[in-house]
């Protein structure tokens, strides 16, 4: 559990950013298969034939618990560029990018021993990635993230930092002053006068990311909203769901990595409230599904288990 102090708990301590860059880092972990979604498959076919020279970046990524910061280093809010993110990673100094990579859980022996040379490696292929795997696909990814910083936005506006936060991951919740994130790892940090910045991401799905490494920005990395629809309109359940649980169920399962109330789904899948209603109570009271009040609704989405359940399967 990573515990965050809020310095005041008000709308001008939480602030949103587009990282081009993060959905780069993630695009490489969705072909590592350390993050999934049924959704990601169109994506996916259409990368599947290109081949990238990006052996060390693929090392540096494939870390478990921690993959750097300043190879997505926190963008000045909506509008930032892969092009400035990029120009930003060249200036890191050496000795950030030494102590930054001496964390990553994982084997980079294959990267120049001098920082600096590994850090201009690392750019030049984050630069590829950029360029060949998520730059053609941009103003579709875009649109999605302008969407959720909406939502959050105008629920920031209503309900101040705790209707922005309660729906945002299962994982996140506001506690008076304290932001508690549940980790692997156990930290406490107080957040500084610059708060926390928020980084909706497509590539992001199942979890979140937290960015706390000095001199960055504290920043947030969490699923946006809308991404069972980016590519493949509504969703398509998986052929094995659909054999388990059925396919109104496994359509409602791959749905929920977003939340959604009853009516919200009724009205999607042009089903009867009552109908959509029974399926989900089904699939709560075997733990795939869990429920909360958002203001003035019920919003269902799925558990831990029914995450875990969906990233297996893809």
């Amino acid at each position: 559990m990573i515990e965050l102090e809020l310095v005041s708990p008000s709308t001008h301590r939480l602030r949103f950013g587009v990282s081009p860059l993060e959905e780069a880092i993630g695009a490489v972990r969705v072909i590592l298969g350390l993050r999934g979604h049924p959704a990601y498959r169109p994506w996916l076919e259409s990368v599947a034939e290109i081949a990238l020279p990006i052996d060390e970046l693929r090392a540096v990524l494939s870390g478990r618990t921690y993959i750097t910061d300043f190879l997505s280093p926190p963008p000045e809010g909506p509008e930032t560029t892969a092009e400035a993110q990029l120009a930003e990673i060249r200036r890191t100094p050496p000795a950030q990018v030494a102590a930054e990579l001496a964390m990553v859980d994982a084997d980079l022996t294959g990267l120049p021993e001098d920082p600096a040379r590994a850090r201009d490696l690392l750019a030049d292929q984050m630069g590829l990635v950029w360029t060949e795997l998520v730059s053609p696909h941009w103003p579709r990814i875009r649109a999605t993230l302008s969407e959720d910083i909406a939502y959050r936005s105008r629920r920031l506006a209503q309900g101040g930092i705790g209707l922005a936060l309660c729906d945002l991951h299962p994982s996140v919740r506001l506690a008076g002053d304290l932001l508690l994130v549940e980790t692997r790892g156990r930290a406490r940090g107080r957040l500084d006068r610059r708060g926390l910045l928020l980084l909706p991401c497509v590539f992001a799905w199942p979890g979140v990311g937290l960015m706390l490494v000095p001199p960055w920005q504290p920043s947030l990395l969490y699923p946006a909203r809308g991404v069972a629809r980016l590519w493949t309109g509504e969703p398509v359940p998986d052929d094995r769901l659909a054999a388990a649980f059925g396919r109104t169920k496994a359509a409602l399962l791959v749905a929920l990595a977003e939340p959604a109330s009853t009516s919200e789904l009724a009205a999607r899948f042009g089903l009867a409230a009552s109908t959509v209603s029974a399926h989900l109570t089904a699939l709560r009271d075997v733990g795939l599904l869990t429920a909360g009040r958002a203001g003035h609704k019920v919003k269902y989405r799925l558990s831990d288990l029914g995450e875990s359940l969906l990233a297996g399967l893809f």
